[in-house]
């Protein structure tokens, strides 16, 4: 029988799940994952997943009757297992209302509704604490992946001819849903960096105003530039980033994109560490943040605003702090 995840959670979490997907996946096959809307096609590609169930739990699936309506549409599925990466009451509810015989979570989560619990580490990257509610898993399923399509490829391709972006680029992403999470000099890197290579902006459509000052700061500099905020699909804007031969980016879900596709990485944490087990992990990755500062961090996620009112975790952060990390990673050196 086919078993079943559940994680609704952030996007980012969703992609630090994709190694426990792999891990179940040469136990028990191809697995059925439920997941958000907006995650689900990050989901339909992976070699992992037989079939995604979107959940739209802050929307038309929200509250109890919605929730029923999955329940009993996993029930009709006859899963054998289910496992719960996410400490969520909705979704150890849901895999107990849907009469799923084994439902696995990890002890600091709701226990009463699972029939089986792992030990999740205190310590270490939030993949490696993840792939525990697999038990004993290879090594070589550290790291986070995803899969692009030929379609993906070919409008990722097609953007950056439109807008006269030749190879190599850099990748920026510049947003966080999170505020206090931004740092507030992308626009500067990128007019810094234009002499030598393209310029593409990732994120959403929420990012588009902080997109279209990058590009008009890097097309006043004589570069050349382009948003990709709003305008591309989530695994389109993935596919850049692939070919990006470095992203910056703030504690966000394109991180995790950048991870799971191989391009190397600079990671800006103001509010948040990487200790809390989320930072890039590849051997030319560089995570970058404020030493020594003592309200620093001052939360799991990071506010939406400085609690202290200076957000000096991000404004001291800086430009040449950025740039020598970049040059760190050797991936405006590299061509092949």
């Amino acid at each position: 029988m086919t078993s079943l995840v559940i994680q609704t959670a952030f996007l980012g979490d969703v992609v630090l799940t994709t190694p426990l997907l792999r891990a179940l996946a040469e136990q028990t096959g191809p697995l059925d994952v439920v997941t958000t809307p907006a995650a689900a096609p990050l989901l339909e590609t992976h070699p992992a997943v037989r079939r995604v169930i979107p959940y739209a739990k802050r929307g038309a699936d929200r509250g109890w009757r919605g929730l029923n309506r999955l329940a009993r549409r996993l029930r009709a599925e006859g899963y054998a297992s289910a496992y719960l990466p996410h400490r969520s009451l909705r979704s150890a509810a849901v895999a107990w209302l849907a009469r799923i015989p084994r439902r696995v979570g990890f002890h600091d989560g709701w226990r009463l509704l699972y029939t089986e619990t792992r030990r999740r580490p205190a310590e270490g990257h939030e993949v490696d604490r993840l792939l525990a509610l697999a038990g004993p898993a290879p090594g070589r399923h550290h790291m986070p992946n995803l899969e692009t399509t030929i379609p993906d490829r070919t409008r990722a391709e097609g953007f950056l001819r439109e807008h006269h972006v030749r190879e190599p680029l850099a990748a920026l992403a510049p947003g966080s849903i999170w505020g206090s999470k931004r740092w507030p000099s992308f626009a500067v890197l990128a007019e810094r960096l234009a002499p030598r290579v393209g310029i593409v902006v990732v994120g959403g459509a929420e990012d588009e105003p902080l997109g279209a000052e990058i590009t008009a700061v890097v097309g006043r500099a004589g570069g050349r530039a382009a948003s990709a905020c709003g305008r591309l699909s989530l695994r389109e804007s993935v596919e850049i980033i692939r070919r990006a031969c470095v992203l910056v980016t703030n504690d966000s879900a394109p991180l995790h994109f950048a991870q799971a596709v191989g391009t190397p990485t600079v990671a800006l944490f103001g509010p948040t560490v990487p200790t809390f087990g989320f930072g890039p992990r590849g051997p030319r990755d560089r995570a970058l943040g404020v030493v020594g500062l003592p309200c620093r961090p001052c939360s799991r996620h990071g506010p939406p605003v400085c609690p202290l009112g200076h957000h000096r975790c991000m404004t001291d952060l800086s430009l040449e702090q950025v740039l020598a990390a970049i040059e760190e990673t050797g991936a405006l050196h590299r061509r092949d």
